[in-house]
């Protein structure tokens, strides 16, 4: 990936970033278990982001 971003893109990876996380062991102990995985998780490897194109903006 490049080096050059622009601050929305990396605005959004950011978010990403964060919200790839497991779930905090605290919420596991206080729901008694109902809640144990975290719907949002992603793997970097198998399931991209759907982002657009540095591309097409270029052409544009």
């Amino acid at each position: 990936m490049g080096r050059v971003k622009s601050s929305r893109t990396k605005a959004t990876l950011g978010k990403m970033m964060k919200r790839n996380r497991r779930i905090p062991l605290f919420v596991v102990a206080k729901t008694n278990r109902r809640v144990v995985q975290n719907k949002e998780r992603r793997n970097w490897r198998t399931q991209k982001l759907k982002m657009r194109s540095q591309k097409r903006n270029r052409q544009n």
